[in-house]
C-alpha cells in the first residue's frame, strides 16, 4: 500500500438515503424502481422543469444588464423580502413591522445549520428536541451545529398516524426555553401531519412553556397544492406576535432541487432586535461559505414578483402560472396514493392501507418492516429506505400495479 498520511482513514457508510440510489444504479433489472430518493418524477418517469421556471431562466439570460458579481453575505435582498412574505402572509403585522429578518442560504439543509450554529451562539437553551421520527439529516445538522438533541413523541406505528397525546406530554416535559423542531407541513418521513386544532394546542403548550419554535418548511404548496393551507402552520405561530425560526426550501415546490435556494427567517420582537439578529447571521455566514449563489434565487425572485414577464407574443403572470403547475404536481402525487391504495385493496393486501391515502407531501411511510423492504428489493427490485419510507412522486401509474405486487408479496411472504 502507498505510505499515504490518510492511511488510517476508514471508508464511511452510504448515506442510508442517498445510498439508496447508488444500490438502484448497480441494478441492471429493466423493473427496477426507486422511491428512495425525494425528487418529483412525472409520470414518464422523468424530472421535471417547471415551465416557469424554464421562461424565469429565459427572462434572466436576455437581460443584458445582468452581472455576475457576488451577492451580500445574506443574499439577494428581493428573494429574502419575497420568501418572508411567502411563508408568513403578506399581510403578516411581523413583515409590516420590520421584525423579520431574512437571509438566503443553501437550500433547507443551510437554513437548518445556519440557524442552529446562530442559536448554539446566542441561544441560552442549546438543546433542541426533534420527532421522532425525523429525516435523517436533523440530527446530524444540529448537532454538528453544536446544540444537544432529543427527541419527542410523534409517530404511532399502531395506528400509523400521529401520536398527539405523547407528543404533548414530551413537549410539555420538556425544559422551559427548549428548542423545538416542528416540520411545517408534510412531515417527513412518514406524511403524518396535526390537524389545524391540534396545531392550535401545540401552540398554546410551546408558547406557555416559551419553547422556542424553529419550522422545517421544504413543501409549502407541494403538499396540498396551496401555499396558504402548506404555511397555516407557521402563520398561527407567527400571528400570536411571538419569535420563531423559519427554514425554507424552493427544491421541491420550484423543482429547483441542485440549484440549492433556500432562506433562513427569524421573527423577533422589535424591528431593532431583527436587526442585531441579522447582524450576526451575516458573522455565522461569512466564514461558513461567504455569500449564496445568485442564478436560484434569482429565479425565484423573477417568478414570486407577481408581475408581468413579456417574452415576444406572450404575457404571463408568472406567480399565478407556478401556483397551477405546483397544485399539477401536488394533484399527481395525491392521485397516487388513490391508485396505490385501490391497487393493494383489489388484490386484498392483509392489513388496513388507508393511511396511504391519510397521509400527505412526498412521502409515504407504509409500515413496511426491513426484511420486508430487503425482500423487494430482491425480488422486485424496488428500491426505498429500510424504514418502508416510499417516495410517492417516484410513482406513475405505470408502476403502480409493481408495487403493489411487490408489496403484497412482502406482507403475506415476508412477513
Amino acid at each position: 500500500m502507498a505510505d499515504s498520511v490518510f492511511n488510517h482513514v476508514v471508508r464511511a457508510p452510504e448515506d442510508p438515503i442517498l445510498g439508496v440510489t447508488v444500490a438502484y444504479n448497480k441494478d441492471t433489472s429493466p423493473n427496477k424502481l426507486n422511491l428512495g430518493v425525494g425528487a418529483y418524477r412525472t409520470e414518464e418517469g422523468k424530472p421535471l422543469v417547471l415551465s416557469v421556471v424554464r421562461q424565469a431562466e429565459q427572462s434572466l439570460v436576455n437581460d443584458p444588464s445582468r452581472v455576475k458579481e457576488y451577492l451580500p453575505i445574506i443574499g439577494l435582498a428581493e428573494f429574502n423580502k419575497l420568501s418572508a412574505k411567502l411563508i408568513c402572509g403578506a399581510d403578516s403585522p411581523a413583515i409590516q413591522e420590520n421584525r423579520v429578518t431574512t437571509v438566503q442560504c443553501l437550500s433547507g439543509t443551510g437554513s437548518l445549520r445556519v440557524g442552529g450554529e446562530f442559536l448554539a451562539r446566542h441561544y441560552h437553551e442549546r438543546t433542541i428536541y426533534i420527532p421522532q421520527p425525523t429525516w435523517g439529516n436533523h440530527p446530524k445538522v444540529f448537532t454538528l451545529a453544536g446544540l444537544s438533541v432529543k427527541y419527542y413523541r410523534y409517530y404511532d406505528p399502531g395506528t400509523r398516524g400521529l401520536d398527539f397525546q405523547g407528543l404533548l406530554e414530551d413537549l410539555g416535559s420538556a425544559p422551559s426555553g427548549a428548542v423545538v423542531l416542528l416540520h411545517a407541513c408534510a412531515h417527513n418521513p412518514t406524511g403524518v401531519d396535526p390537524t389545524v386544532e391540534q396545531w392550535e394546542q401545540i401552540r398554546q403548550l410551546m408558547r406557555s412553556k416559551q419553547l422556542l419554535p424553529f419550522f422545517d418548511s421544504a413543501y409549502q404548496g407541494f403538499a396540498s397544492g396551496s401555499l396558504d393551507a402548506d404555511a397555516q402552520s407557521v402563520r398561527m405561530f407567527v400571528a400570536d406576535g411571538g419569535e420563531c425560526l423559519v427554514a425554507q426550501s424552493y427544491a421541491k415546490n420550484m423543482g429547483l432541487y441542485g440549484e440549492r435556494v433556500g432562506a433562513l427567517s427569524i421573527v423577533c420582537k422589535t424591528s431593532d432586535v431583527a436587526g442585531k439578529v441579522e447582524s450576526q447571521l451575516k458573522l455565522v455566514i461569512r466564514p461558513m461559505y461567504s455569500n449564496p449563489p445568485l442564478h436560484g434565487a434569482s429565479i425565484v425572485a423573477t417568478i414570486l414578483r407577481d408581475n408581468q414577464i413579456c417574452l415576444p407574443h406572450i404575457c404571463r403572470d408568472m406567480y399565478n402560472e407556478w401556483t397551477i403547475e405546483l397544485k399539477a404536481m401536488a394533484d399527481r402525487i395525491i392521485s397516487m396514493r388513490h391508485q396505490l391504495f385501490e391497487a393493494l385493496k383489489t388484490r386484498g393486501t392483509p392489513g388496513d392501507w388507508s393511511h396511504i391515502i391519510k397521509q400527505i407531501g412526498m412521502f409515504t411511510f407504509t409500515g413496511l418492516n426491513s426484511e420486508q423492504v430487503a425482500f423487494m428489493r430482491q425480488e422486485y427490485h424496488i428500491y426505498m429506505t429500510s424504514d418502508g419510507r416510499i417516495s410517492m412522486a417516484g410513482l406513475s401509474s405505470r408502476t403502480v400495479p409493481h408495487l403493489a405486487d411487490a408489496i403484497h408479496a412482502a406482507v403475506t411472504r415476508a412477513s
